[in-house]
C-alpha cells in the first residue's frame, strides 16, 4: 500500500488501484491509500483493516429483480466496505426501503418487473425528485442512449449509468458507487460514446486543444483529477489546471455540469 504522496513520486507507468480515504494511527487527518499492482502478482486482497473514509459508512439501497446478480453485486460492495441496507426485487419495494432508510445511493436495475421495460428508470427520477440527497446508480445490460438522457435530465450531480459488465472491474466499480454517493457523476464510457446530440455552429469546444478534448473526455466519464492525471500522464497540478480552464472555456460551474454538456452536444468520443 501507498500514501498519496508516495504514490505522486511513482512513474505513471505503474497500475494503481485507489482504496480510499483511511484513518492511520498516529495521523490526525485521513490519509488516501492506494495498492501498487505488479503483473504476475495477486491483484484482489481483502479492505485494509482500518476506518475507511471514502466507502466505510455509506449505505446502499440495491434493486434487480435477479436475486443472484443482486447478491453477487451486495457481497461485492460489503467486501469493499459499503453498508447494504435493503435489497429490492421490484421498483415498489425500492421506493419503499429509499424512503425508509434513507440511503448515500441506490443502485437500480433499469428494467423491472412487471414489464421489464423501464420501471427502474421511472423509480430513479422519482428518487432523485423525492430523496435528492440520494444518489442514484443505474445499470442496464445495454447502452439506451435515450434512457440514460432521461435519467440526467436538468443535473448529472450523484447519478451514474453503467453497463453490468463493468462491475467484473471491481475496484472502478465500487469507485463508481463512491462518486455518485458523494454527489458526482459515474457514466460508462460506451455509454457516453452513444450520447451525441447537435452542436452549436459556435459551439466553444472548437476552441479546445486536443489534450483537453482527452481531459473532458476523462472527466466526463466520472474520473477525479488524480485519475486524468494518472491516465494521462500528467501532474495533478496540470490536470486540475486543465479541468479549471475547460471550465472558463465552456462557461460551466462544476465537473457536473461539465458531463451534462458533454453528453448533450456529442462531443465525447471513446479514443
Amino acid at each position: 500500500m501507498l500514501s498519496e504522496r508516495t504514490r505522486e513520486a511513482l512513474e505513471a507507468s505503474h497500475e494503481l488501484a485507489d482504496l480510499g480515504d483511511h484513518d492511520l494511527a498516529g495521523i490526525d487527518e485521513p490519509e488516501r491509500l492506494f495498492q501498487l499492482n505488479i503483473p504476475g502478482l495477486p491483484s484482489r486482497f481483502p479492505p485494509p483493516t482500518t476506518a475507511r473514509k471514502g466507502f466505510r459508512g455509506m449505505r446502499v439501497v440495491l434493486a434487480d429483480d435477479s436475486v443472484l446478480l443482486r447478491e453477487g453485486i451486495a457481497r461485492l460492495l460489503e467486501d469493499a466496505g459499503f453498508e447494504i441496507v435493503a435489497q429490492s426485487g421490484t421498483a415498489e419495494d425500492l421506493l419503499r426501503h429509499v424512503g425508509m432508510h434513507k440511503p448515500d445511493v441506490a443502485l437500480i436495475d433499469i428494467r423491472m418487473p412487471p414489464t421489464q421495460t423501464d420501471e427502474g428508470l421511472r423509480a430513479a427520477k422519482q428518487i432523485r425528485e423525492r430523496w435528492p440527497d440520494t444518489g442514484v446508480l443505474v445499470l442496464s445490460q445495454y447502452v439506451e442512449s435515450a434512457y440514460a438522457l432521461e435519467l440526467l435530465g436538468e443535473n448529472a450531480e450523484g447519478v451514474g449509468y453503467l453497463l453490468k459488465d463493468r462491475v467484473s472491474d471491481v475496484d472502478e466499480f465500487a469507485a463508481a458507487v463512491r462518486r455518485v454517493a458523494e454527489g458526482g457523476s459515474a457514466l460508462d464510457p460506451a455509454v457516453v460514446s452513444q450520447l451525441v446530440g447537435r452542436r452549436r455552429r459556435d459551439d466553444p469546444i472548437d476552441e479546445l486543444t486536443p489534450r483537453e478534448r482527452e481531459v473532458i473526455q476523462l472527466l466526463a466519464e466520472g474520473k477525479t483529477s488524480k485519475e486524468v492525471a494518472v491516465a494521462l500522464h500528467l501532474s495533478v497540478k496540470t490536470a486540475e489546471t486543465h479541468r479549471t480552464n475547460l471550465m472558463r472555456k465552456l462557461d460551466l460551474h462544476s465537473v457536473a455540469d461539465l458531463t451534462l454538456y458533454a453528453v448533450r452536444n456529442g462531443i465525447v468520443q471513446i479514443y
